[in-house]
């Protein structure tokens, strides 16, 4: 479900959203159970996986995509999921690889300009459904740190299904500075994105840092509370603070 289909099923409620995933049945389900959700994961399994994939060993791969969905967001590190799943690390990698090309988890590279300070190579990864998140993270009632998080897999989404791009990068460097997201449009300076939950006490250091690499380009901070866009110079830093509507109108302008 993309932000316009809350419109169709008659719900604006953000959270119920964010908690309960964007799967038409389990976002109007009271609350999906455990064994909706073990056959759902059996289906994909049945008629995505056995029918394109070579893979083996049904347990393993439904433990990584367990494993994946509770750490969504993270870096990923191939070599912990291969010890948890009792599989090889090339198997690790050919399961990452299946999430892929059927959209149950989506791998965001690092952006960079090959610095030394920078991380070139780790991917984050991040899976599909917002409610798979909250399921697999034990999340029953949305907590004020659980927002966050849930919200960045919601923009991702709607980046994905509305700009129809796999154009999104992400940015850190070796001291822990991050940024969530880096849209890299042809021919277009790199445009950073930072989803908060709220405008109140934002730290826009992650942002200078980015800049200080790479001085080009816009700064947004997409907040689902915006309701009116407003710019602010933060650590020397414009950034504009805009809803994800106003975001996406944004990206999608020529410059």
């Amino acid at each position: 479900m993309m932000s316009s289909d809350l419109v169709d099923f008659g719900s604006n409620d953000l959270e119920r959203r964010l908690l309960r995933g964007g799967l038409p049945p389990f976002f109007l389900a009271d609350a999906p159970t455990e064994r909706e959700m073990q056959e759902w994961l059996d289906s994909y399994w049945a008629k995505d996986i056995l029918e394109l994939f070579r893979l083996e060993r049904r347990h393993s791969f439904q433990r990584f995509v367990e494993l994946l969905h509770g750490q969504s967001g993270g870096l990923f590190e191939a070599t912990r999921f291969a010890r948890d799943c009792e599989v090889s690390r090339t198997s690790i990698t050919n399961y990452l690889a299946v999430l892929e090309a059927t959209f149950v988890a989506h791998v965001i590279r690092p952006y960079s300009a090959r610095r030394a300070t920078e991380i070139v190579a780790a991917p984050k990864v991040y899976g599909f459904d917002t409610g798979f998140v909250c399921h697999h993270r034990g999340v029953e009632r949305l907590r004020r740190e659980d927002v966050g998080l849930l919200w960045e897999h919601y923009v991702l989404n709607e980046l994905h299904a509305r700009l129809q791009t796999r154009a999104i990068r992400y940015w850190r460097d070796k001291r822990g500075h991050e940024v969530d997201f880096v849209f890299v449009g042809r021919g277009r300076p790199p445009t950073a994105i930072e989803c908060k939950a709220t405008s109140a006490n934002f730290d826009a250091s992650n942002l200078a840092a980015f800049r200080r690499a790479h001085p080009r380009g816009a700064n947004f901070a997409v907040i689902p509370d915006v309701k009116r866009g407003f710019a602010e110079t933060h650590a020397g830093v414009r950034v504009e603070f805009v809803d994800l509507e106003a975001l996406i109108h944004r990206l999608r302008a020529p410059d």
